[in-house]
């Protein structure tokens, strides 16, 4: 209105020379003040992930899900009448690559909050800006521990390694009878060697033994030496805490060499390219899981048409843990009742019974969620729910 107003009296024949150079002076701030406006109704999410590289099907997965959730929230009127623009840095699966975006997107983006990164690795490299800057930082999927004692400003959606590394050792006692197991850990993974830590404390705890271990590095395909080792000890099953790539070829060469003992794994395996790189191997393994898509609770149904509808392909665990992820980040600006990234903080802190497809949502004192789990099995090429765990 004000920009048509000015150009009445631009135009206008009675106006002197003078007055036409005034009206065009109001015209230009007319326009800037425009544009302000514009660009402060645009909140900034950052977005720090693995795209590309080794474990970019994590990072791929948990885009997708901020991408459906931003969409859908827009697509409502947005947050305080504001809408999300998601700022997205790929980290390449590449050491120092994640502290390095993030920084970029506090900086530069001046984003007010940012959602990953998806692995454990590259979120402790990340967090210590992101606290530094005051900027509240929320991991879908990192699940080490020392991530979020990296200071208050640091959540996390997903449930702790020390949850499904001692859930699945009761699973492995209780439900599998398993008395003898050997472990196989990637000493190049933080989230790895956790795991093992306390599937074996838990497991011996119960009175199980750890009969062998015995480790592999990101980025091996050649595991016939520890797979010999494995053979030797005899166990009744082998814990292998890693990422699909690797973990789909360890059971599929340990078949090859006459291993039938169950592998059983972690959430790090929770992708369809476990199936398409084992194949038949990996049927009678389990592992701990955060989500299912045959969940059949109105809120998954629901969340399963729309991401079918908009991606092609069922959601996985690390897109189901984005969506969750940028919808509690969207909760927690509009309770806040300002972008403010302090005030987000608070807001956030206070976050109790959030309904998540992954599940009901609490943080508790130290910012990490409570919530349910899952153990998942693969049965003819397919991932089915074998028990859940209370939180």
């Amino acid at each position: 209105m004000l920009k048509k107003l000015v150009m009445f009296f631009v135009r206008s024949s009675s106006l002197t020379n003078w007055n036409r150079r005034l009206a065009t002076v109001l015209l230009t701030l007319a326009l800037t003040l425009t544009t302000s406006l514009s660009k402060a109704e645009v909140i900034k999410i950052g977005e720090v992930d693995p795209l590309t590289g080794g474990v970019s099907q994590f990072g791929i997965g948990c885009h997708q899900g901020f991408v459906l959730a931003f969409e859908q929230i827009n697509a409502e009127g947005g947050i305080l009448g504001q809408k999300i623009e998601l700022v997205t840095e790929d980290d390449q699966s590449k050491p120092g690559q994640s502290a390095t975006a993030v920084r970029k997107l506090i900086t530069q983006d001046k984003v007010i909050a940012i959602l990953g990164d998806a692995t454990s690795s590259a979120t402790l490299e990340s967090a210590p800006i992101a606290q530094a800057n005051g900027v509240p930082m929320i991991t879908p999927t990192a699940t080490n521990p020392r991530i979020t004692e990296v200071g208050d400003f640091i959540f996390r959606v997903c449930f702790l390694d020390e949850f499904q590394g001692r859930a699945l050792a009761r699973f492995a006692r209780e439900n599998l009878k398993a008395q003898n197991i050997f472990t196989l850990t990637d000493v190049k993974q933080d989230y790895s060697v956790d795991l093992q830590k306390y599937f074996r404390d838990e497991f011996t705890k119960l009175g199980g033994t750890i009969v062998g271990e015995q480790s592999y590095s990101t980025g091996d395909i050649n595991f016939r030496a520890q797979l010999s080792s494995i053979r030797v000890a005899k166990p009744d099953a082998v814990y292998v805490p890693g990422y699909y790539q690797e973990a789909a070829l360890i059971v599929k060469q340990g078949r090859q060499i006459g291993l039938t003992m169950p592998f059983i794994g972690c959430d790090g395996w929770a992708n369809q390219a476990l199936l398409a790189i084992g194949g038949k191997a990996i049927d009678g393994c389990f592992f701990t899981n955060h989500f299912s898509p045959d969940d059949q609770s109105p809120i998954v149904k629901r969340f399963v048409g729309k991401y079918q509808e908009k991606y092609g392909v069922l959601p996985d665990t690390f897109s189901a843990l984005g969506y969750d992820a940028a919808r509690l980040l969207s909760d927690a600006i509009q309770r806040a009742g300002s972008p403010n990234s302090t005030a987000v903080r608070d807001t956030l802190a206070k976050t109790s019974g959030f309904q998540g497809v992954t599940g009901l949502i609490s943080f508790d004192a130290d910012r990490n969620a409570s919530k349910p789990g899952l153990i998942v099995t693969v049965k003819e090429g397919k991932f089915e729910i074998a028990e859940k765990i209370a939180p």
